[in-house]
């Protein structure tokens, strides 16, 4: 508050009397209490940046004469290529060997789609994932009982399986927004592991082929 504090007047020898001089004092204490109570009330109701985690399976490097055997038919590779293209293939089930490729990229109806379809064509009840983050978003499930039955969704032994794979050429972002898609797409099983000699030329021969069409058609 301000107070207003007078002086002391006088008047000169043989002159006339002089008016007091007022002078203004301003009293901050209010002020700093004021600011002490709004950085409280900030903090207490401010929500704080909470670490985020990304859920990543790695595979277990096996030994000699153990091997981790899968299903060819519910196998699809994803290869990471430069300019931010995503190569993915199935395996022929007899040969073993790469069927057709297929190039595309992380847009809404790039890579997303074809692993929600091949998801759910293996997982029909895939998609009770979301029912049940509805029921535990109304309070009609628990938060154990949600994450208990989309893991059991996610850890069925019919469901797809996504075998990672990134070139020289892939960013370090591409390996992140692939497994924001394992996320989405609800692909319980999936592992990075390196990317061998035959599927580096493969990349080299249909970015080629590509790349020749292209010649063609222009």
């Amino acid at each position: 508050m301000a107070e207003i504090e007078g002086g002391g007047g006088g008047k000169k020898k043989g002159g006339k009397p002089h008016g007091k001089k007022l002078s203004t004092r301003v009293d901050f204490t209010p002020m700093v209490d004021l600011g002490f109570l709004l950085i409280t009330f900030f903090m207490l109701t401010t929500s704080l940046n909470k670490p985020k985690t990304m859920e990543l399976n790695m595979p277990v490097k096996p030994t000699d004469d153990e091997t981790t055997a899968v299903k060819v038919s519910q196998t699809v590779t994803v290869l990471l290529t430069g300019n931010d293209q995503v190569m993915y293939y199935f395996s022929d089930p007899v040969t073993l060997d790469p069927m057709t490729p297929q190039i595309t990229d992380f847009s809404a109806g790039g890579i997303r789609p074809m692993l929600l379809r091949e998801n759910k064509k293996r997982v029909p009840n895939i998609d009770s994932i979301q029912v049940y983050k509805d029921l535990y978003r109304v309070s009609r499930m628990t938060e154990i009982d949600m994450k208990a039955n989309i893991a059991r969704l996610k850890a069925d032994v019919e469901g797809l399986i996504v075998i990672i794979k990134a070139d020289d050429n892939a960013k370090f972002s591409n390996i992140v927004d692939i497994l924001d898609e394992m996320l989405i797409c609800n692909i319980g099983r999936y592992a990075i592991v390196d990317i061998s000699d035959p599927e580096i030329e493969l990349i080299k021969s249909s970015a080629a082929s590509l790349k020749t069409a292209g010649t063609v058609n222009n």
